[in-house]
């Protein structure tokens, strides 16, 4: 248990750092979430960061390109609602969030990462906002009382993270009755391989955290939610060289997917 603790330790730190140096140099990370040519990171790396441009709410300064879907599109977000963003980064889906909660809602972005929070708090004072906080904090734990949210969103973040069944059940306790959350997340389907298990820079970009479809979804349930539904799936398409090497082995899926808390 003891070893558990240090590697999902460790791997948080990973992840800490990457995304600290991505919000302190955002003008090279114009790859996406998986991306390989911006600040140097793994040669095994693509982009598939959905187009917010003309989406109402939308901030260019807030989107670094680290996202693997849309979820405010499916996350039926009411005028008055309050939001969770879970590693909200610099501030892109809870911007978005707020244009659809209005002046009477409310949007709670957390991340762990230091520089992240920052630069989502010089943008939201630059705009002006005042019903939008940023909160350091990490997502398997979260300083937000139980039933406290109408909707929790999150952009490709949990594949990031080693305890993705601690934070669903955590979702499941912020949520306030009737509550549901939508998340875009990366998966995998097939065997996937050890040797790229074990790449470093592969659990910062996103792929070497992600889990089997069908464990994430049993996660879901297990944490007690209902309607869960699967709404957009896409295959992401890997470089020549990884597809020719393990085409007949595993694929790699962008999901968004929602689920409801019991009343």
């Amino acid at each position: 248990m003891f070893a558990n603790i240090m590697e999902n330790k460790k791997i948080k730190d990973l992840v800490k750092e990457k995304y600290g140096q991505v919000a302190s140099n955002s003008s090279c990370c114009g790859s996406g979430c998986c991306g390989s040519s911006g600040c140097g990171t793994s040669n095994i790396g693509f982009t598939m960061n959905e187009d917010y441009r003309f989406v109402k709410g939308y901030e260019k300064e807030a989107d670094l390109n680290l996202g693997c879907g849309l979820p405010t599109q499916y996350a039926g977000i009411r005028k008055g609602d309050i939001v969770i963003d879970l590693g909200s980064g610099a501030g892109n889906d809870c911007f978005v969030a707020r244009e659809e909660t209005g002046e009477s809602g409310r949007v709670v972005g957390i991340d762990m990462t230091p520089e992240m929070v920052e630069k989502a708090r010089q943008n939201t004072s630059r705009l002006g906002f005042s019903n939008i906080e940023f909160i350091l904090a990490d997502i398997e734990n979260m300083p937000v009382s139980d039933d406290f949210a109408h909707v929790v969103i999150s952009n490709c973040v949990l594949n990031l993270l080693p305890s993705k069944e601690k934070i669903f059940h955590e979702i499941y306790r912020v949520l306030k009755p009737g509550g549901h959350f939508c998340i875009s997340d990366v998966l995998i389907t097939g065997e996937f391989p050890e040797s790229l298990k074990k790449d470093v820079e592969l659990y910062t970009g996103c792929i070497a955290g992600a889990i089997q479809k069908d464990k994430y979804l049993e996660h879901i349930s297990g944490a007690g939610f209902l309607d869960i539904t699967v709404h957009k799936e896409n295959e992401i398409v890997l470089p020549a060289d990884v597809y020719e090497q393990y085409m007949d082995r595993f694929s790699i899926l962008s999901v968004t997917v929602t689920g409801r808390k019991p009343e």
